[in-house]
């Protein structure tokens, strides 16, 4: 079923209680896989009691080191942040990025919804691992809303669109998981600077912005097989 490749990622979450909650918001709409990034204080008696009967997530629950473990296996990845970034990304609202996970998880991808931290949401650093920005529409002047009332409205629009009579678009692409992503992105930083293209002492946003570009591009395996053996080609002539 497409709701158990749909996995829920918190990133340092800081009170317990939030887990729990956020547990429970997930089961209500049959979500069952969560991800836990660095949690300040995990297990805890809060976080069950805020679970109330959701506590079977919460020990089922991954803790991982980093939100690159977390992601690993996923080929679509979406992070929700409450505000807007100075370098674009690229942006959905809620339903519209929850009908295009319920789509990928439909063709058999793995699919995460990132969160972040209560008081500071993602990092510019763990957006780069996102293929695209959720954000939900909120009252602009108090737009900021508790975790798991964010996890609680993402939830219901993904089983929505799951369940929902209109058929979703299809999305069969092969595409290449977060990690051969993240190997493909070394790779190219170090091509980049045997050409001399990359100051690693002075990099601007030349990485952050083609991040962007090849994750806004849904890269598939093949075509990323293609650029490592044109970054490879490329090392070798450089040593030559």
């Amino acid at each position: 079923m497409a709701l158990t490749r749909l996995r829920v990622v918190l990133i340092e979450t800081s009170h317990p209680g939030n887990i729990g909650a956020a547990a429970r918001a997930m089961k209500v709409m049959g979500l069952s896989r969560l991800y836990l990034v660095r949690p300040h204080q995990f297990p805890c008696a809060e976080a069950t009691a805020r679970a109330s009967g959701a506590d079977d997530l919460l020990t089922r629950a991954v803790v991982c080191d980093s939100l690159e473990e977390a992601l690993a296996d996923c080929s679509l990845v979406l992070g929700a942040s409450a505000r807007l970034r100075s370098l674009p990304w690229p942006l959905s609202d809620a339903r519209s990025a929850a009908q295009r996970a319920a789509a990928g998880a439909a063709a058999g991808q793995e699919v995460a919804l990132v969160f972040g931290r209560e008081h500071s949401g993602l990092s510019n650093e763990e957006l780069q691992h996102c293929h695209y920005l959720l954000h939900i529409p909120a009252n602009p002047d108090f737009s900021s809303l508790n975790l798991a009332a964010a996890v609680q409205v993402v939830s219901y629009e993904l089983r929505m669109a799951l369940l929902g009579d209109e058929p979703l678009a299809p999305d069969e692409g092969d595409y290449a998981s977060a990690d051969e992503l993240e190997s493909f992105y070394a790779h190219l930083e170090q091509t980049l600077i045997a050409v001399g293209f990359l100051d690693p002492a002075n990099p601007r946003q030349v990485m952050r912005r083609l991040r962007r570009l090849y994750n806004r591009a849904r890269t598939e395996r093949v075509e990323l097989n293609i650029l490592r053996g044109i970054l490879t080609e490329t090392q070798k002539r450089v040593r030559r």
